[in-house]
């Protein structure tokens, strides 16, 4: 068979935001770039465009990625172009987490890393022998390198006018056990490092001035692989980066001497998994947080010290939670600190111990899609609340969070403790995180509002 064209496709939900999309397909752009020079490739992004579906037909190989929400709208747009004539290869996350239940409606699926099985799907399709299923979940060393973007995909995303924030991956993998978390699966518990050379040649040839890390817990390297973070810091101290930021935990306070090296790096704050302010939930926080309050303050006022904002990611309904941690959370939150406020409900993904449990215990509420796993709707029975008070104790916390006065507040808290030098800077940066997460609740009380009213 010859391959007429492959199209990668990234399902959307969002749209454009202020003319542009919030999430770039970095992996699709990976992928696309293993594709030989010989075979047209295209990345079509549904939050960008509308998808072109009825040009698809014989020929044609399609891969389509998926988070757990957007499983749903990935299965309809797979049937329909199932139905032009083109072949179907699904991957992401939900495909690796429940490969059971994606492979009965493609027609062949990649669970775990897709950079050694991807050449192979293309291969197996151009000789009319494409396998069911493709396994990678080896977790091999990223010392030799990943797939390097090609300047053909980088001119067909063209990322700097439609996209808010550029992707960068540094480091791979988490080795915590988090009983909520999906990185395990995802991307194993062993962590993996990108060549700092390769890092700068990336971050050059794609011309960037700001990007987020993917990384799943780049702050743990600070502990783990000291050695590799100077070197890092010290290589990018030299681009002309205007700033970026990356995932991390409470434990890179205690690294001083690196947090300094990160500032001179260009870091412009750290998105931290305190996760609870409740003692209680320990167990399920694999080692990352314990609850511990002071502790918490402590480490915001150390990492800020250094220069470096802190984003506080917090999540609740865990089984020590009772309706009393909303005014708890919020009095705290007020007097933290902090640059900025991430608030999810505790989500039982599927391939994780916490749904694992929760289902051997009859708690998993009822569900015929997936759209509702997106962090931000009850999804099981929590152990000391109801469902209702679960989540109306979110939303009257996340209204407060992200009510303009408190977004102006940390704002201008960030502007007042970086002034002269980067105030303005440093404000901005708080502003538009949190103008972020105030987007991503609004679509759920927004929801909320019309399931209680009617109106749409």
């Amino acid at each position: 068979m010859t391959i007429r064209k492959i199209v990668l496709i990234q399902p959307g939900r969002d749209g454009r935001k202020l003319g542009r999309a919030t999430s770039e397909p970095y992996t699709l752009m990976r992928l696309a770039s293993l594709v030989p020079l010989d075979i047209p490739v295209e990345i079509w992004d549904e939050d960008l465009m509308r998808l072109p579906i009825e040009t698809l037909g014989k020929g044609d190989l399609v891969g389509i990625t998926a988070k757990t929400l957007l499983i749903d709208r990935a299965k309809a747009m797979s049937r329909r172009i199932q139905q032009q004539g083109a072949t179907v290869v699904m991957g992401g996350t939900h495909t690796t987490l429940v490969p059971e239940e994606v492979e009965g409606w493609a027609d062949a699926i990649a669970v775990g890393e897709g950079y050694r099985t991807w050449p192979q799907i293309i291969r197996d399709f151009d000789a009319g022998a494409l396998q069911s299923r493709y396994v990678d979940e080896e977790w091999a060393p990223l010392d030799s390198g990943v797939a390097n973007l090609q300047d053909r995909v980088l001119n067909m995303v063209d990322e700097h006018r439609n996209y808010w924030t550029p992707y960068l991956e540094i480091t791979r993998g988490c080795p915590r056990s988090c009983t909520f978390c999906t990185a395990i699966r995802v991307s194993g518990q062993k962590m993996r490092l990108r060549p700092v050379e390769e890092v700068v040649e990336e971050i050059e040839r794609r011309k960037l001035r700001r990007f987020f890390l993917t990384d799943d817990n780049f702050g743990l390297n600070f502990r783990l692989f000291p050695d590799y973070m100077e070197k890092l810091f010290r290589a990018l101290a030299k681009l002309p980066l205007d700033g970026w930021t990356a995932q991390a935990e409470q434990m890179v306070a205690d690294y001083p001497d690196l947090l300094d090296l990160a500032r001179e790096a260009h870091l412009d704050k750290f998105f931290i998994g305190f996760e609870s302010i409740n003692p209680g939930n320990r167990k399920e926080l694999g080692g990352k947080a314990r609850g511990d309050v002071v502790k918490s303050k402590q480490v915001i006022a150390t990492v800020q010290k250094h220069g470096i904002g802190v984003v506080g990611l917090f999540v609740y309904g865990f089984d020590s939670d009772t309706p009393d941690i909303f005014p708890t959370a919020w009095e705290w939150i007020k007097d933290s600190g902090l640059d900025s406020v991430s608030a999810t409900i505790l989500t039982p993904y599927p391939g994780t111990v916490q749904r694992r449990e929760l289902l051997a215990q009859g708690r998993i509420l009822p569900h015929d899609t997936w759209e509702k796993y997106n962090t931000n709707h009850v999804t099981y029975v929590p152990a000391q609340m109801t469902v209702e008070e679960l989540q109306n104790g979110y939303d009257w916390l996340c209204r407060r969070l992200y009510s303009p006065s408190q977004i102006a507040v940390r704002g201008l808290r960030a502007w007042k403790r970086h002034w002269p030098d980067r105030a303005r800077q440093r404000m901005f940066s708080s502003f538009s995180t949190d103008v972020g997460y105030r987007w991503e609740t609004a679509h759920r009380l927004r929801k909320t509002h019309e399931s209680l009213t009617g109106k749409s």
